[in-house]
C-alpha cells in the first residue's frame, strides 16, 4: 500500500553536518551546495512546523559543532551528541523520538555508509517509517550504492528533496486550508536546492 508523507506525522533529523565531515568533501562548491540544501530543508520543515533533530558526533571538541554557515539550522533543531554510530542507541535521543509521537523519519546527513546506514536500520527496528533524502547525503566514501541498496532492502524509502518538497506542499496547494496557511505562516519558501533545478 503506497504511503503518503504526512506533515503531522513526520519529523526530520540531520546527521552528524560537521566540519570535520564536511572537510573531507575536499569540493567546496560540493560543499557549500550540501550546505545550502540542509538549510533549505530546515526552512521547509519549519514551514511545516515539523520537528528537527540533528545530531553531533563525539568528540564534539574534535569534529566540530554545527558550522558557522550552517548555524540557523542549530537554532531550529534539537541538537544532540551521540556516541553510537546508530542515533537510537542514545537513550537521550530515543527518548525525545518518543516524546515527539511521530513514526515518519525524513533523514539527511552524514556519512551515508555509516552513521545514516546505522540510524535508519535502527528507526526501522524501532518501526519508523524511514524517508532517505538522497540529495542531502554525504559521505567521505566515493562509492557509497552498497549502503543506498541496503537501507532499501530493509525497508527505508528513498527520494529526492524536490520530491519532498512538492509533496508536503500538495496537500495545501490549491486545497481549502492553503489561503489560511499561507497567511499564517507567510508566503511558501521558494527553497529547491541546485540538484533539484536541473
Amino acid at each position: 500500500m503506497a504511503k503518503r508523507i504526512l506533515a503531522d506525522q513526520c519529523w526530520g533529523v540531520v546527521i552528524d553536518v560537521q566540519d570535520f565531515f564536511l572537510a573531507q568533501l575536499g569540493n567546496r562548491a560540493l560543499r557549500t551546495r550540501i550546505e545550502t540544501n540542509l538549510l533549505n530543508f530546515a526552512r521547509l520543515l519549519a514551514y511545516f512546523r515539523i520537528p528537527l533533530v540533528a545530531t553531533l558526533e563525539r568528540p564534539v571538541f574534535r569534529k566540530g559543532r554545527v558550522p558557522q554557515r550552517l548555524k540557523r539550522l542549530g537554532e531550529t533543531a534539537q541538537v544532540f551528541e551521540k556516541d553510537f554510530f546508530d542515533l537510537t542507541k542514545e537513550k537521550k535521543i530515543a527518548d525525545h523520538l518518543g516524546r515527539l509521537g511521530r513514526r515518519q523519519a525524513l533523514v539527511a546527513g552524514c556519512e551515508t555508509d555509516v552513521c545514516v546506514l546505522q540510524s535508519c536500520l535502527g528507526l526501522l527496528e524501532l518501526g519508523h517509517e524511514v524517508y532517505v533524502i538522497e540529495d542531502l547525503l554525504f559521505s567521505s566514501a566515493r562509492n557509497v550504492e552498497a549502503a543506498i541498496a541496503r537501507m532499501r532492502a530493509e525497508g527505508a524509502i528513498l527520494l529526492s528533496y524536490k520530491t519532498l518538497f512538492y509533496e508536503l506542499i500538495a496537500a495545501v496547494e490549491g486545497g481549502p486550508h492553503a489561503e489560511k496557511m499561507s497567511a499564517t505562516y507567510g508566503p511558501f519558501p521558494d527553497d529547491l536546492p541546485d540538484s533539484a533545478r536541473r
